[in-house]
């Protein structure tokens, strides 16, 4: 079972997120947070797989407690569900540790989508905020200064063949289960070597490292 928190003020969004959730087999609700300080209560206590988080909420946002779950030990996944389609807002979650980011008008498909997704190790972006990062790192935009630092030749240049086969693949989106799959290696050693590809790039999580594939131009598999 993928064990989800869901973090927003509004209680109607929480109970039709958690409506929806919870009509999948695979996945459970385990609590309800109205803001951040409540969420790092939730989630140290309930050690959930994934937080489903609003960015902004009273007292602690978004993105504060975003960064706060990424110190716990064995951190969950969080994937932004917010109404705020903004670069600054996208740069922001991916920064703080966020693997995902949607929109509250997702359709209900979409999102169940991204939780397994966000679940299995892989990034879920939605079309409109994704194209609006890919554009805005290949124009040298905030994303880009965060994720793709100039020294990112530098970074890339260290990769042995393994890890850039490695990065192509982040590049594509794929879960660790599917890389294991297309390089004939446990899912458990995929899991450690893209924890030490991640070191070595600088970057902070999946997303980013995918962003870097793309501005290198490693995109097509071998």
């Amino acid at each position: 079972m993928i064990r989800v928190i869901v973090a927003d003020d509004e209680p109607l969004m929480r109970f039709a997120l958690r409506t929806l959730l919870e009509s999948q087999d695979d996945i459970v609700v385990i609590a309800e947070a109205r803001d951040g300080t409540e969420l790092l209560e939730q989630a140290r206590e309930g050690r959930p797989d994934i937080v489903l988080t609003d960015l902004r909420m009273p007292g602690m946002d978004g993105i504060a407690a975003t960064r706060r779950l990424m110190e716990l030990p064995g951190p969950p996944a969080v994937l932004v569900l917010t109404t705020f389609d903004t670069e600054d807002g996208i740069a922001r979650a991916l920064t703080a540790g966020a693997t995902g980011y949607l929109l509250k008008d997702a359709p209900p498909e979409q999102v169940m989508a991204a939780v397994r997704l966000v679940a299995s190790g892989a990034a879920a972006l939605a079309p409109g905020p994704a194209a609006r990062l890919a554009r805005t790192a290949a124009g040298g935009g905030s994303v880009s200064r965060t994720v793709a630092a100039p020294e990112s030749s530098r970074r890339l240049a260290g990769l042995s063949e393994q890890q850039q086969e490695l990065l192509r693949r982040l590049g594509a989106g794929l879960s660790n289960a599917e890389i294991a799959r297309s390089m004939h290696l446990s899912e458990g050693t995929v899991k450690a070597y893209v924890s030490r590809l991640m070191a070595v790039l600088e970057v902070d999580n999946r997303t980013q490292a995918a962003i870097l594939a793309h501005q290198a131009g490693l995109t097509g598999m071998s």
